[in-house]
């Protein structure tokens, strides 16, 4: 039962690692009186995402605040309004082995010019990746000021077939942090 346990945990961990979020907020604000939202249709009408993805993520979104004891209402407290960003990221990762097999080189020599050693084999991986970043802004629907924002960056594969699951997690952790604890 323990293997199992940590098993289950090493793969949250693992699942989770590849999103960084971050979220900031006014610190002012009281959002215990916020118990109420809809979505900001104006704003999410021009993010340059397939429909499809809008409706995963207003989905996802939905589920997560559901979870915080907001509602979806005609008469909203809270605003919510999205905003993507993507960068392709490279990475160039160099490699300096011996004969290819992953240790450095050394050798041996004598006298001028004699001598004997393993040749070193100089390579460098390059790969890249599309990295996503997803914004989710809590603006207040009386003042019409940013409260809360919430940014995840991550990638989710073109033709992933779990695709709302990867959304779902990316939404769930971007909204971890709310409502903010205030110190």
């Amino acid at each position: 039962m323990k293997k199992l346990i940590l098993l289950a945990v090493s793969f949250t961990f693992l699942s989770c690692g590849s999103i960084r979020v971050f979220s900031d907020y006014d610190e002012t604000v009281d959002f215990e009186k916020y118990k109420t939202y809809a979505f900001f249709k104006p704003g999410i009408d021009e993010v340059k995402i397939s429909d499809l993805d809008k409706k995963r993520i207003l989905k996802a979104i939905e589920i997560e605040l559901g979870t915080k004891k907001l509602t979806l209402s005609e008469t909203p407290d809270l605003l919510i309004n999205l905003a993507v960003k993507s960068s392709n990221d490279v990475y160039i990762n160099q490699n300096n082995n011996l004969m290819g097999y992953g240790m450095n080189g050394f050798g041996y020599g004598l006298g001028w010019g004699w001598g004997w050693g393993w040749p070193m084999v100089n390579s460098a991986q390059i790969t890249s990746q599309v990295n996503g970043m997803l914004f989710i802004d809590l603006i207040d629907a009386n003042t019409k000021k940013l409260v809360w924002q919430g940014k995840g960056k991550g990638y989710i594969k073109e033709y992933t077939k779990k695709r709302m699951e990867r959304i779902q997690l990316f939404v769930s952790e971007i909204l971890k942090n709310y409502p903010p604890t205030q110190e």
